[in-house]
């Protein structure tokens, strides 16, 4: 016999308003592709249908900007930026966790209370700092303000928490160093929390605006939201070239993202516990 399934209405009501939240959180999305593929005008009168102007609008973005050039300075950046913050952040959450001290949780608070720091007060100490070092229009200009988060640290901090200090006693006992103990235990379980803090470190590097306007300073050494931000401040926008740049942009942050998902979400579950 076969076996009738009953979805109750509540299960059904509860499907169907994620289903359209689903959708109106993707309309954005597809629109941005969408018009990637017409013309300005069509975009203005609010077509949301893909054209046939893909082809012409590629043609006429790679003839106006530095498309490719902009695209790795933004991944070599990103890249960078992402491990060193990893390395550093991981490291620095995994001592206020492990060893033991009365002043450790008094400095974690100081530190959270430099998140509520605005970036734009120390906007110009750090821009005359860093030009005073010569490090205008350069990777390591672009990554040292981010590779040291609170967030991160605070994030790496929390998932130390459900790593067993048995284990770091029982390799002290025979006879390992602290840094081996890192890298040669903590790094490999801690994997999936290693993989959310990437996805956030890349993402908030590629995303950067704000301080690569102030130090990156010549066209050679723009950055893909720069780029963007070039391609509006003529008197006239075309919308279709704009949406193509920014699809380009936004393509490394959802490939990621979706490639680590699950990663991502054991990561974030992890540093709950």
């Amino acid at each position: 016999m076969k076996k009738t399934v009953r979805i109750s209405p509540t299960a059904i009501c509860m499907y169907g308003f994620l289903i359209i939240v689903c959708l109106f959180s993707a309309l954005p999305f597809v629109w941005m592709v969408s018009s990637a593929t017409n013309k300005s005008v069509d975009i203005i009168n609010g077509r949301i249908l893909p054209g046939a102007y893909f082809i012409e609008n590629i043609k006429k973005l790679f003839s106006l900007v530095s498309v490719g050039r902009a695209f790795w300075n933004s991944l070599r950046n990103s890249v960078i930026g992402t491990l060193v913050s990893l390395f550093i952040c991981a490291m620095a959450g995994y001592g206020f966790q492990i060893y033991r001290d009365k002043s450790k949780d008094r400095l974690m608070t100081i530190l959270l209370l430099s998140m509520m720091v605005p970036f734009a007060s120390i906007m110009v100490p750090l821009f005359r700092m860093f030009s005073i070092m010569k490090l205008l229009n350069t990777t390591l200009g672009f990554i040292l303000p981010s590779i040291s988060t609170a967030f991160l640290i605070f994030f790496f901090r929390q998932s130390s928490m459900s790593f067993p200090y048995e284990i770091v006693q029982a390799a002290r006992v025979d006879g390992l160093g602290e840094f081996g103990i890192f890298m040669r235990i903590y790094l490999p379980v801690m994997s999936p929390t290693f993989a959310a803090a990437a996805i956030v470190a890349f993402m908030n590097n590629w995303n950067s605006y704000l301080w690569p306007l102030i130090i990156m300073q010549s066209q050679d050494s723009k950055t893909m939201p720069l780029l963007i931000t070039s391609l509006t401040s003529g008197y006239t926008t075309d919308y279709g070239i704009l949406m193509l740049a920014v699809s380009i942009c936004t393509l490394p942050t959802v490939v990621i993202f979706f490639s680590q998902q699950r990663r991502f979400v054991a990561g974030i579950l992890g540093s709950v516990k």
